[in-house]
This record gives C-alpha cells, structure tokens and sequence, in this order.
C-alpha cells in the first residue's frame, strides 16, 4: 500500500490528460535536485519522511510560472518518463504540485528506488532535466 501525507498543503494536485508533446521550459545547467533523506542504501519503517532538495532553482507551485522554478515529482521504482511529455501521475510518478519539499511516504517491505525529477508549470521536465540520482533504500 502506497500512501503519502504531504507537508503544509491540502492536496496533491490533480493531473489531467497529458499532451502529446510539451514545449520544455529551459533549466539552468548548474541545477540539481537530491534526495536529502533518506540517503542511499538506508533501512527505513514502512512510513518515512522523504525530504527534497534543489540547488540554483526554486520551488513553485503548479502552474505558476516563474523563471528557473519548478515543483517536485518523486518516481518510486520506475525508470524517468518521456522528457517530451508531462509526468505521469500514479503510484510510480508522485507529484508534489503545491511545492512540497518534504512528504510522508509509505511503502510495503522490500527494496525500492526512489528519483526526484523536477517538472515545470506544466508538469513537463526541464531541458536539460533536473534530477537527482536514483537511490536505492530498503523498507523493513
């Protein structure tokens, strides 16, 4: 069972149906998004705080359109989607539109990988692309 409680908001945002192609909205080439907790390799409980970093960008929500910001999208267990697209939104693609930096995540036993990809107003991934690396953490 996946089930998140975000941070200072009311709700994730609702995603519509995606376009077939997405004008991508230019990232500085210095910007990182990171995983600032858990690190990589770590044992958590089945619920667990996921905490997001951005380096040399800011967070904004869905739809506000600001130079050099974006909102956070974290993929669970997945490869990164089609970059010429909007992000997917279900249980692999978790989106944090109302610019959540942090989030309780809950995930079944195992090992699972986790990935930020920032998107833009739109949901659609920079260009180039900020991301972070893919970790791997095991839920107890």
């Amino acid at each position: 069972m996946l089930r998140i409680v975000p941070v200072a908001v009311f709700a994730i945002a609702f995603l519509g149906s995606a376009a077939a192609h997405a004008e991508r909205t230019p990232a500085p080439e210095n910007a990182e998004a990171y995983i600032i907790w858990p690190q990589n390799g770590s044992v958590v409980g089945g619920k667990f705080w996921l905490r997001m970093g951005l380096r040399n960008m800011g967070v904004a929500p869905k739809g506000v359109e600001r130079k050099n910001t974006g909102h956070h999208h974290v993929l669970i267990d997945t490869d990164l989607p089609d970059m010429d697209k909007e992000i997917p939104s279900d249980r692999n693609h978790l989106h944090f539109g109302a610019g959540e930096t942090e989030a309780r995540i809950e995930l079944p036993p195992g090992k699972h990988t986790l990935q930020l990809l920032l998107g833009d107003k739109d949901h659609v991934p920079h260009d180039p692309p900020v991301m972070s690396k893919k970790i791997t953490i095991t839920v107890k």
